[in-house]
């Protein structure tokens, strides 16, 4: 992509692009998802030694919409969203099928879903956003803090979104391509260094309500993104030990994504939308 489509303010001074050779970490994916396995199997054993423990986990307060990052769709955190079920959140899919498309329409299509899912609870939600949700998320949340009542990012680059990867800019670029010769529906110019993108930043800069509490997780090891853009200084920031990638199916961070949606629960509540519809 040449530097005169990708907005030069996406990539603020401090950081960085990952190099070349740091998508080489990414291969610890395959152990991340195995640890994954092993602890699935772990638990039916469990259940069969102990076919009663822990069938009906109490409900969280808060239910939890789970938002996938960039090329990735709903799918992608489906491990994810299994897991945290299991320990008694209420989750709920994106209907994000791939988060391929203009940013503002992303985060138009997120406010639908979280007031549908609000209203449907009568309760505000949490989101758990991996990488380009995360800041879809958090945008949301500082226009919404009446939907949202927390976030939990996962190497989301906040800070400087440009700081990611060439291969991930390539990706951007082929998009970019795409849409200039009429296919609808994907990233535009606009979208990455134009008006669109400015907004976005923006909005993903933003204070927060002091209602709206934040979690970010972030690994020194992402070979996607630079780790330092995912740290939000208003954020609680929680350092673990996985690939970009992986994040989005480490029982070790899911672990940390679980705790954090329990610290940040809210006692349920009448929902008062701030159109004056409640629920």
């Amino acid at each position: 992509m040449s530097p005169h489509t990708l907005a030069s303010f996406l990539l603020p001074e401090g950081y960085a692009r990952p190099g070349v050779g740091a998508v080489l970490r990414e291969a610890s994916l395959v152990g991340e998802a195995g640890r994954h396995v092993a602890r699935r199997v772990g638990d039916r054993r469990t259940r069969r030694a102990a076919p009663y423990a822990g069938r009906s986990p109490e409900r969280a307060a808060d239910p939890v919409v789970l938002v996938p990052g960039f090329l990735a769709g709903d799918l992608s955190l489906s491990l994810m969203a299994t897991a945290l079920r299991q320990r008694g959140f209420r989750t709920y899919r994106s209907h994000i099928r791939a988060n391929v498309g203009c940013t503002l329409d992303a985060a138009a299509q997120l406010e639908a879903r979280l007031e549908s899912v609000a209203l449907r609870r009568g309760s505000r939600v949490q989101i758990v956003g991996h990488s380009l949700g995360g800041m879809l998320a958090r945008g949301v949340a500082v226009r919404r803090p009446d939907l949202v009542s927390g976030i939990v990012t996962m190497g989301s680059p906040m800070l400087a979104p440009g700081a990611h990867h060439l291969a991930l800019t390539a990706s951007i670029d082929v998009l970019v391509r795409l849409s200039r010769a009429g296919l609808p529906g994907l990233m535009s110019e606009e979208c990455v260094g134009g008006g669109c993108a400015q907004q976005s930043f923006d909005e993903s800069r933003e204070p927060l309500a002091d209602a709206v509490a934040f979690t970010a997780i972030y690994s020194r090891r992402d070979g996607i993104v630079d780790w330092r853009a995912c740290v939000d200084p208003i954020a609680v920031p929680v350092e673990v030990t996985a690939s970009h990638v992986g994040m989005a199916v480490d029982p070790r961070v899911i672990d940390r994504v679980a705790a954090a949606l329990a610290e940040q629960a809210t006692p349920s509540s009448v929902l008062e939308v701030d159109r004056g519809v409640s629920a």
